[in-house]
């Protein structure tokens, strides 16, 4: 604790720059410190936030008892053996997507949770669009009936730069397009769609000079009987949607990220009225909606400020480890499929 707040600290400033932001930010806690092997990295933080403390050795930081969590944002193979290790030495750990990059791995984080009894949360901050609470309970309500189809497209773009470093291969990435930049949407697809029951797959590498893969497309099935495709890239010049489109018997649902496109749901009073509606308060995504209510939290800062919640309260934070490792069983499982050509079936 510093100052009758909870110490926060971020190791890894790429992604985790967005991590201190919002600790920053938080009147239930304070940022302490920071931690990365690049010096104009921890300049920039000491530069923005005075008096944050700046470690180069993780060892080090974990030593420090002014703080209580640390966010993990350490390139994505990397995340199990340092959440361990920040709990086995009595820190609580926010981790970045993907938890890990295989079951097996992210499996560890989950016994060092229970046996160490400290909290362990996972990033998956899509859950929190704004447009994704009235879209999980009409789905959850049954308002769409039986769930037919579903269609899941993340196509982004990135170019060669972003590839120089472990972006891209196997050994620390865990894959391309679908494990670093589609896993979000993999987590939304399941949580909104259910468990899976099969997936086929194929993959390729079309626009960089890298390991994995940079384009996937999927046939998903789920218990529901219900199914989907899920395509995935970074080879989509400039950078074009992240489409999310849900087909059922009583209705329709299409959205763009955070940017709802389509409302039509056949139990409504008035169809036309409803779409209208919900196309004002959430056609303009989060800024717009967070413009319209000030209380609405997006982004890492909803996540930062539940698990902050979470410890304050002794609760559990919104992800937890086994909740956020089926969407790498899942991407895996494509991966698998793609690989070998065959269809892959969940137990």
């Amino acid at each position: 604790m510093k100052n009758g707040k909870l110490g926060y600290a971020v190791v890894g400033l790429g992604v985790g720059m967005a991590h201190v932001s919002a600790a920053a930010k938080y009147d239930k806690c304070e940022l302490v410190a920071v931690c990365d092997l690049i010096k104009e990295k921890r300049d920039k933080v000491l530069e923005a936030y005075p008096g944050t403390k700046a470690y180069l050795s993780f060892d080090g930081m974990l030593k420090d008892p002014e703080i209580d969590i640390i966010s993990i944002c350490l390139p994505s193979a990397m995340h199990a053996e340092y959440a361990v290790r920040a709990m086995e030495a009595g820190k609580h750990v926010l981790v970045e997507k993907p938890i890990d990059i295989t079951v097996e791995a992210a499996m560890k984080i989950e016994e060092a949770r229970v046996r160490t009894g400290m909290t362990a949360g996972v990033i998956h901050q899509n859950r929190n669009n704004a447009v994704m609470k009235p879209i999980k309970e009409a789905v959850d309500a049954g308002r769409l009936g039986k769930m037919v189809l579903a269609t899941f497209a993340v196509k982004w773009y990135r170019d060669a730069h972003y590839y120089e470093g472990w972006h891209g291969t196997w050994s620390m990435d865990g894959g391309g397009s679908l494990m670093n930049q589609a896993v979000h949407t993999v987590d939304l697809m399941q949580w909104l769609m259910g468990d899976v029951v099969s997936v086929h797959s194929t993959m390729g590498i079309y626009n960089h000079d890298i390991e994995t893969e940079d384009m996937t497309a999927s046939v998903i099935t789920f218990k529901s009987g219900a199914a989907a495709t899920f395509v995935s890239t970074t080879c989509a010049y400039p950078g074009i949607s992240t489409d999310i489109q849900l087909y059922g018997t009583g209705g329709t649902i299409e959205a763009d990220a955070d940017i709802l496109k389509r409302w039509k749901l056949r139990d409504a009073e008035d169809e036309e009225e409803e779409e209208e509606d919900m196309l004002e308060r959430y056609g303009g995504g989060n800024r717009i909606a967070e413009r319209e209510d000030p209380t609405l939290v997006t982004g890492h800062a909803s996540m930062v400020r539940n698990m902050v919640d979470a410890v304050l309260s002794g609760t559990d934070p919104q992800i937890l480890p086994m909740e956020a490792i089926k969407s790498v069983r899942i991407v895996n499982a494509i991966y698998e499929s793609a690989k070998t050509g065959k269809t892959i079936y969940f137990e």
